[in-house]
Parts: C-alpha cells; structure tokens; sequence
C-alpha cells in the first residue's frame, strides 16, 4: 500500500543544504567523469576591483566560491594587476581594457567571455556587465557544457526589472512563500542578508532593478526612518549590480504630507515630491526610479482633478529626471464598476481608451507598463493592443512569476512558453512587423528606453517562491528579458542541469512534465480563450466560473443557457477587436479566421458552434478538462521515476505538490465540466460529465455525528453536497460496504481543506488502519486558503495499492478541529490504471 500524495512521508524539516535556498545557484560538485574533458582553469583569478561593492569585486568572490565548490579547486583572488603575473580569469570593465576590438559592440550591461586554455576574460561595458559574465562562466561549468568561447552578450533591453508587491506590514499581496524579506511591522529589519541572497539570484539571470513594494503603496514608507530603511535594502543590493526603485502612493502628499491636496498641477504638490526625491536621492544616489499605479482599483491617482495620466506621470518624472531616474507608469487603469447589462461595455478596452490619446505626451523617462495581456494574466490572453497604440511612448512589458491565476505555485505551471507566444506576437502595426518584443526593446518604434517588468513576489521560504518548481519561472524571465529570442525548453533544460544535476534521466523527465505542465493547466482550468475560469471574487485560485459574470469587474464570459463567450467585434460587439491594427483587427473580426484557442475571447457562440477541431463547442470544453486532468495524473507518476536520483528532501517536495495537483486537476475539471452541462443541458457525447461508476458519496454512506452540507459552488462537490461533523467539539464515522469485485484498488478520500482548524482523519478497512492524516495542508502548500467549502478548499487523499475483498467495509472516522469539521465528499475505489 502507498499514500498518493505523502500526507505520512512529508518532511518535517528541510536539508539545510538542499532546502532551496540557492536556487540555480547551487554549483553543486561535478565528478571527474562529469567535468568537460576540455577544462583549463587558470591560476588565479583577477577582479580589478577593490571597491567591496562593486559588482566586479563580487564576481571575483563568486568566480572563487562557485570554482570550489563546483570543482574543488581553490584559486587565489587578486584585485590588483601587479599581485599576479600567471594565467588568469580577468574581470573588469571595458574602460580598464585598452585595445580590446569587441569593446566597441558592447551595449551597457553587455559583456565579453573569452576563454582559451588557461586564460579567460571577461569584460563588462558597465560593472556589473562583468558581473554577468562570470556568472554565465559560472553556468557553462556548472551545466558541463564547457567549452572555449569567444562570445559577446548583449541584453535585448534596458529595463529588466522585477516587482514585489510586499506590504509595510510583511504580507505580500498574491504571494505564495511566506512573509515579506523586505518588511516587517511596518519597517524595515536590520537583517538584509535574505535581501542580499535574493539580488545573487537576480543578478545571475541579468535582472537589474526591483520594485520592493506593493503598487498598492503605503505612503508611510516615505517617512525619514523608512527612507533610511529603503537606503539599507539598497546598500544590501548593490554589490550584485540591482538597482532598487520604489511604488508610490499617489496621495501621499495630502495623506502623509499634510497637503489639503495631491493635484499634479498644484504648485505645493509638485514642490512636496520634488522635495522628497531630493530626499531619496541624498540616502540613495542611484536608486532606479519610481513605479505608479493610479486611478486603478481605488488608487488615487490624476484623474481626480480632471488632470491626465500624462501630468501624473509626468510629475515624478520631473522629480526623478536630475537624478537619471525613471518612471514606471502602470497602463493597468480600469474601471472596476462597469455594468455587466451594457453589451458594449469591456474592460479589455480600457487601456487603450485612457492611454492612446496621451502618446506623445509622456517625459521621455516615463516608461508605460503594460500587463501582457488586456485582462489580467489570465492563462491566455491576446497581446494588448496597447503596445502598438502609442509608438511615441517608451513602453515594458508586465509578466506574472507569482501564479496568481495560474494555481498559485500548488500547481506546476512552466510559464515560459505562455510568455514566447506573447512575445512573438506580431501586432502588424502599420501592416509592418511589429513583434512584441521588438516594441518593448525600443527598436520598432525607436524609442530610447523600454523592457520587462515581472512581478515575482518572493517570501521567507527556503524556496523563495513556495516551490522548488516555480523557481524556473523566475530563470526563465530573467532570461527572457536578456534575450526573448531564446526557447523556453531550452531555458528550462539550462535550469534542470543547475537545480537536479545533468542526469539525461532527470533531464527529460522535468522537460517532460514541465512542457506539458501548461498546455495541462489551460485545458482542466478554461480553454478557448474563455479565461482561468476560477473565483475571481475570491481567491483566485479554485475553480467557480459563474464569478466571472453579473459583477462590475468586467471579466465577463457571457454565458448564458445557449451560448458562450464575449463578443469583442467591432460590427456586433464592444469593438476591442478594432483597437488593434487593421491585420490583426481583420483576423479577430471574423470567427472564420479567429483561431480556437481564442475564439471565446473575441466571439459570442452557441454551445453547439463547432470548431476547426470538427467538435462542438461544448464537447471541446469537456474533452479538454478530461484531457488536461489526465495529463495532470501523469506528473507525480512519471516524477516518481527519479527517485534516488534527486536527495530526498527535495525528491519528496515535489511528489507532494505534484500528487496535491492531480487530485485538485480532477476538482477543477468536474466543477467546470458539470456547471456547463447544468447550465446548457447538453450532455457529454462519452458520457463521462456526471457520472462516477467508482464513487461512492459521503451522504450514502451510515453516518455517525455527521450531517449534510451546502457547497458553494454546488458543482465543487461531487454530487453537489457534502457532509460535515454536527459541531466542532465532536468526531464522527462515515461507513460503507465495498461492492467491487476482489482485486487491488487505489482508494481516493475527497474531503475539504479549510483554514481556522486542523481536522483529523483516519481510514480504516476492516477495522485496520490504512491511513491517518489531518487537514493541514495550509502548512504545507501557500496558495490563499479559503474558510468555506468550495472549489478551493477540495482536495483528495489516495491510498494505492488497497487490496479489497468484496464485501470489505470500509470507514472514515473525522475528528473537528476549530472551524474544521472534518468535511468529507466522496470515495472513489479505483481499480489500478483507471483515472477517476
């Protein structure tokens, strides 16, 4: 008999040496038989630095300590020309080289990696360019792939920055790993050395600014003290070369400064941020800039005083521009109290309604950060039409690490390849190519600045995002952002060698999972550009999609009894479709040329509509959901593969969130599958929606101490209800005789997971004991929690490998903790290879 999904084997505490903590930096140790057969290090090393924090003299320290751990060899380290005459790995700027011919074709933060026996140099245009190169050296040794080279890098664009949206008071918003590194009770804590670490991290994938705060700003981190504060992260960051920048609350002039108002154009308003810039500036002289979010879901922002988004932005622009600082001004700008009756009516339009009537107008240190898509980092999305409406504005691209709608890092979702489709998306702006990508760098519309800006929200866990799996999303977009020309399979097989080792077994079994973790993840969650159907008036992260309609936050299916989808055409519908260019526009007018996995984004159709696939509609959604959750069985068995091939610690992490997925990939898909089959009556062609042969229902079952319960949405339970303890000062049993023929069965217990209790559970077979487990997964996985019964909270325990006779009586006794009353659903008695 095994547990599916660890509940007795989860570790109680982390290996210190493999709890995360690293990352891809881990340079763990290579045997002799993996080192390449063609490495020469030299004899020392050379970092032309003695500034402790300057990025070159880090790449020195990290040149030394990554060489001896990856291959047990300690060099000496000198700063100096004339300490060492012998061979060397030299690091230095191009200004300390003389008469270097590729110096010429270096972009700022672009490097130079040289490597011939015995001798290597690497060469920054900018300090911390040198910085990045070691660490690419680094990586080539550390992978095995080593080999001589003599390759110059540039980055695609300026600006890559990341975001955090920490709180003043340690939580973070949409954060999935724990309590802020940033903050804590309101301050700033003495020990940075977290801070520190995370900038390693940063630097090494080419990340060179960061957000520290929520968009959602707290205009008591301008205080004296919390300024000082922000001058403490920045000294923590600057060794690695990762400028800080900081969100603004719009109204703090007024809030915090006493003002009677925070009008852009008020002379006392202006004087107030231009004083305390100056003040920022003076503790921290090379702070990066400001990020703004304004008159968006509450923000205060311009358009209080009839002024535009222009004059808001432009305000700080004056503030920061005698410093070199910038401005990221978020195009995240909607009204979030649309009404649903009004068929023209679409959130997806509002950027371009408040922004494209503004080109032109913005500082040219003002930079327009747009989300990548026009909703909100949905698990597909068209481009925004933004990108291509304001030519003459610098403009970034905002991407989501944090899996805010994309199962919150208790799913395995590899975003990589959502964010190369966005990327190379052709916006055909004045019927020329107009990639996405070559927008945000600045080379379609020759603008001077522009890049990425990804909203990472790291915390307090070893594993910096909840997940030792999530961390590749955070390679990925660091390394996206220096070249979004580069394969996400590829990324992710660079991550896989740094983070599991180069075992060809563990490389193709992570490449395996993780490329089919999306495509997966789409169709169990809501295909055909309809969405992640989950609660967004929630949590967002469990399944509810009568949430997306009736309300004023405009992220409407329009579904209805006969039909699906929103009609975002110009000649029927909002007109979305006519904000883009006329190539794409034409494209996305017509249902002909619309292709299917956008189709329910941009067409209003009938159930019955049939596809380019030959299946209707409605049968896609519920073959899709089947398919994705299928998919998502394979994960932890195929994982299970690798034992004894990663440590222990970590080989356990995964087949716990893994086996955690599977079971909730079957809760979305028969919540989304039997909403649409109540609500359009047409039933699935298989037979499959509705219908469980294997189940047997917690309400059918002789109960003790139990009774029967509502679940919102009814769909999150299985036959639309669930039982639960009379009280939360009692246990209680669940029983039922076994009618299934003798053999060996995997037995799957769905119950419900809140957070306010630990309930308690056994399973017994016969008298004996086959498991014990509690409801505790809230110290176990970080998505948010929920209180109530519903799609979130579901979840499933399997015991395999169960041996049953016919006729075998089968218990489950509960015992309630706090709001926990011991919840139970349904047991589904599965023989072995069938997927419930």
């Amino acid at each position: 008999m095994r547990v599916s999904w660890g509940l007795l084997a989860f570790p109680a505490a982390v290996s210190a040496i493999e709890n995360g903590i690293n990352g891809w930096l881990r340079y763990a140790p290579l045997s002799n038989d993996q080192r390449p057969p063609n490495l020469r290090l030299p004899g020392a090393i050379m970092a032309l630095s003695t500034n402790k924090t300057s990025p070159v003299y880090t790449a020195g320290q990290e040149l030394q300590a990554g060489i001896k751990s990856i291959l047990n060899q300690t060099l000496p380290l000198y700063h100096e020309l004339d300490e060492w005459l012998g061979s060397t790995i030299l690091v230095a700027t191009t200004g300390q080289f003389h008469g270097v011919e590729p110096a010429a074709t270096l972009a700022d933060d672009g490097y130079l990696l040289r490597v011939r026996p015995g001798n290597v140099v690497i060469m920054g245009q900018t300090e911390r360019g040198a910085l990045y190169g070691a660490f690419d050296y680094l990586s080539r040794i550390a992978q095995g792939r080593f080999s001589d080279a003599d390759l110059i890098a540039n980055p695609d664009a300026p600006i890559r920055w990341v975001n955090q949206w920490d709180n003043m008071d340690g939580s973070i918003e949409r954060g999935y790993a724990g309590a802020s590194i940033f903050f804590r009770n309101n301050t700033i804590p003495e020990d940075l050395n977290r801070v520190s670490q995370y900038a390693r991290l940063l630097a090494s994938i080419g990340i060179n600014g960061i957000v520290v705060n929520n968009v959602n700003a707290n205009a008591n981190l301008l205080t004296d003290a919390n300024i000082d504060g922000l001058g403490r992260i920045a000294d923590a960051m600057r060794p690695y070369g990762v400028q800080i920048g900081i969100s603004l609350n719009f109204a703090s002039p007024q809030t915090l400064g006493g003002l009677s108002t925070f009008d852009p154009l008020d002379q006392s308003v202006i004087s107030w941020w231009v004083d305390k810039t100056n003040r920022i500036y003076r503790r921290i002289p090379d702070m990066a800039g400001y990020l703004v979010k304004a008159n968006s879901e509450g923000q205060a922002g311009p358009l209080t005083y009839n002024r535009t988004l222009a004059d808001g932005a432009n305000l700080f622009a004056k503030a920061v521009q005698p410093h070199g600082g910038i401005v990221m001004f978020r195009a995240f700008v909607y009204d979030n109290h649309i009404d649903p009756a009004d068929l023209k009516a679409d959130r997806a339009k509002h950027a371009v309604e408040f922004f494209k009537g503004l080109d032109g107008q913005f500082l040219d240190n003002v930079v327009v950060q747009i989300k990548y898509g026009p909703i909100d980092f949905q698990v597909r999305e068209p481009a925004s039409p933004l990108f291509a409406n304001i030519p003459q504005t610098n403009t970034a691209i905002e991407l989501q690490i944090t899996q805010e709608y994309l199962g919150q890092q208790s799913h395995l979702v590899y975003i990589a390849p959502l964010w190369k489709t966005i990327l190379d998306f052709d916006l055909r702006a004045d019927d020329q190519p107009s990639l996405v990508r070559d927008v945000v760098a600045g080379r379609r519309f020759s603008n001077k600045r522009g890049g990425y800006a990804g909203v990472v929200n790291v915390g307090t866990n070893t594993t910096w995002l909840g997940s030792h799996l999530a961390m590749s999303n955070l390679y990925a977009y660091g390394r996206l952002a220096w070249d979004p020309n580069q394969d996400p399979q590829a990324l992710l097989e660079d991550w896989t060698r740094l983070t599991f080792g180069s075992d060809p077994l563990v490389l193709g079994v992570v490449t395996e999972i993780y490329m089919a973790s999306w495509p997966a993840y789409e169709n169990y969650t809501g295909n055909l550009g309809i969405q992640t159907l989950t609660d967004i008036l929630y949590t967002h992260y469990g399944p509810n999609p009568a949430s997306q309609d009736n309300n004023g936050w405009g992220q409407w299916t329009r579904v209805d009894h006969d039909g699906i989808g929103m009609d975002r055409t110009v000649s029927t519908g909002t007109g979305f479709s006519g904000q883009c260019h006329a190539e794409v526009a034409e494209k996305f007018e017509s249902i002909e040329t619309t292709p299917d996995d956008l189709l329910l984004w941009f067409h209003h159709v009938n159930y019955t509509h049939v596809l380019k696939s030959g299946k209707p509609v409605i049968q896609h959604f519920y073959d899709a959901h089947y398919a994705g959750a299928e998919t998502a069985q394979t994960f932890p068995i195929t994982w299970e593969s690798l034992r004894n091939k990663i440590d222990t610690e970590r080989f356990n992490d995964v087949l716990f969130r893994l086996r955690y997925q599977a079971g909730h990939s079957i809760v979305w898909r028969d919540s989304i599958c039997q909403f649409y089959y109540n609500l359009s009556g047409i039933p699935d062609g298989t037979g499959r929606v509705g219908r469980h042969e294997y189940r047997i229902e917690a309400e059918t079952m002789a109960l003790k101490n139990y009774k029967l319960t509502e679940v919102n949405p009814v769909e999150t339970a299985s036959n639309l209800t669930a039982v639960v303890l009379v009280s939360n000062h009692t246990s209680g049993e669940a029983t039922t005789k076994l009618n299934f023929d003798s053999g060996k069965y995997d037995v799957a217990i769905n119950y419900f997971d809140l957070i306010g209790g630990k309930a308690h559970y056994k399973a017994f077979l016969n008298g004996k004991l086959l498991l014990e487990w509690a409801g505790d997964l809230e110290d176990k996985l970080g998505h948010t929690f929920s209180t109530k019964l519903d799609g979130h909270s579901a979840t499933r325990v399997t015991i395999r490998d169960v041996q049953i006779q016919k006729g075998d009586v089968l218990k489950i006794t509960g015992v309630a903790e706090g709001n926990e009353l011991a919840p139970l659903d349904c047991i589904a008695v599965l023989p072995q290879g069938v997927i419930d």
